[in-house]
């Protein structure tokens, strides 16, 4: 047996969750219970590491992480030792035998997250997880012509909630879609990164302009400000869902 680096693919529902990343005091996070299980299984403590650290009650469809062990089960055994000991809110669905030089985090080149609001008449009562509920509809056509101005590299500080922030506020969107379909509005993302919790905040603000709180001309100001201040609240946790990793 040798050393190899494996590369999973996650899915997990995220609303009992404190975030993916390691967390004082609870050993309810995601990375934590992963860990767990890969530990036992080949004796001995295994680190694995995400692809980006979701916040609590963020969920995801895809997730990837890595993680070096050396086992003589394949990577099908492996996929279903794991399952079979993790909580039925967590799967992995895919494992595979990644380069040595494989980083989740670091070779990552794109992610995609969608936010989803609902906006029926009633209370969304089995979906209510895994949205965020308005009580009136936005202006959808006014949120579009707000995300035109937000589409680009520029400096997001507005729209990160970490004050003290020493790395480069500066990221890539080049996507954001605004769907209506029926009782339901979802913002898709798409860039080379986001900070921390970027896109609801990128959501909340653009929900203001939709309910006529803040107008399409303001938002160029609000990022040249750089003060999350100036910007819309933070959107509930559960309406956000990552979706998809992108690697070379």
């Amino acid at each position: 047996m040798s050393i190899k680096n494996y590369k999973f693919t996650i899915s997990y529902d995220g609303s009992r969750y404190y975030g993916w990343e390691h967390q004082p005091n609870t050993d309810l996070t995601i990375q934590g219970k992963i860990e767990n299980v890969i530990s036992r299984m080949v004796g001995k403590d295994v680190e694995v590491l995400g692809a980006g650290r979701t916040d609590a009650g963020v969920h995801a469809l895809a997730m990837i992480a890595h993680a070096h062990f050396d086992t003589d089960m394949s990577e099908k055994e492996i996929k279903e030792y794991v399952n079979s000991y993790l909580p039925d809110d967590i799967s992995v669905t895919d494992v595979s035998i990644a380069s040595d030089r494989f980083h989740s985090r670091y070779n990552a080149i794109g992610k995609t997250y969608r936010y989803t609001c609902y906006v029926g008449e009633n209370k969304p009562i089995f979906d209510r997880k895994y949205v965020y509920y308005l009580d009136s509809v936005p202006d959808v056509d006014s949120m579009r012509k707000a995300a035109i101005y937000l589409m680009g590299e520029h400096d997001f500080a507005s729209f990160c909630s970490n004050p003290r922030m020493k790395k480069s506020t500066v990221r890539l969107v080049d996507k954001i879609d605004i769907e209506r379909n029926g009782n339901y509005i979802t913002f898709t993302y798409h860039g080379t990164g986001f900070l921390q919790h970027m896109v609801r905040i990128l959501t909340g603000t653009l929900l203001e302009v939709g309910f006529g709180k803040r107008s399409v001309e303001s938002i160029p100001e609000l990022i040249e400000l750089k003060k999350r201040s100036e910007a819309g609240p933070t959107a509930p946790a559960q309406g956000l869902c990552m979706i998809k990793v992108d690697y070379h």
